[in-house]
């Protein structure tokens, strides 16, 4: 989708797309269709998050003959965001069981209102290829631009960022801080709300994704 104003946003325009976010949105959505729902989706953005992903040519044997490939040889890293960002991953890893998996924990600091970090359990050598970073909601952009400083910090060098929702408002502050990360959203909400909250939004992933609401 293009004609948002944003040079570092690529939204789905994807019909399936489209069709399953319209169920997930839905406010009886239960956890359990909510969860399967969320991690088809972000199966589906898999193929264009990992489009710009570099091949080298390998030699193999068919049944019938042999011929030249093409493989990914980098590792791949997969790092969601706790909690909600555990709903997408299994849809990502469901294409790329090959993939790695580290994790980041944020939660707001209530008394600087900023993001502080609980876990930070990354591989050693984020350097080795792409990291691709999760988490269904970019709001303020607050968690994400925290979350994309630790993942460089531990060396990572080939970032992207996938999203069910984002506001305008989050998606500004990434492309102000920190423009060469892309970012691959389902949908491009209208706004945030005086809570901070997306609107229209899903409500908050995190509960509904664990039945916790």
């Amino acid at each position: 989708m293009t004609g948002h104003g944003f040079a570092n946003l690529v939204v789905f325009d994807h019909p399936l797309i489209s069709h399953k976010l319209s169920y997930l949105r839905e406010s009886d959505t239960g956890f359990r269709p909510f969860r399967a729902l969320m991690a088809q989706i972000a199966g589906l953005m898999v193929y264009e998050v990992t489009r710009s992903f570099e091949t080298v040519p390998v030699e193999i044997d068919t049944p019938m003959e042999r011929t030249r490939a093409a493989r990914i040889d980098r590792k791949i890293t997969v790092v969601p965001v706790l909690r909600a960002g555990l709903g997408m991953t299994d849809g990502v890893l469901d294409l790329m069981p090959e993939a790695r998996v580290g994790h980041l924990g944020l939660a707001r600091d209530e008394r600087t209102f900023q993001p502080k970090a609980y876990l930070n359990k990354l591989p050693r050598d984020l350097d080795a290829g792409p990291v691709i970073l999760v988490d269904p909601m970019l709001a303020t952009g607050g968690s994400a631009v925290a979350a994309i400083r630790m993942l460089r910090d531990a060396g990572a060098t080939d970032l992207r960022m996938i999203c069910l929702v984002a506001a305008p408002e989050g998606v500004r502050r990434l492309e102000d801080e920190m423009p060469d990360v892309p970012v691959y959203a389902a949908a491009l909400d209208d706004r945030l709300d005086e809570n901070n909250y997306i609107r229209p939004g899903l409500g908050d992933a995190g509960d509904r994704l664990f039945g916790t609401v």
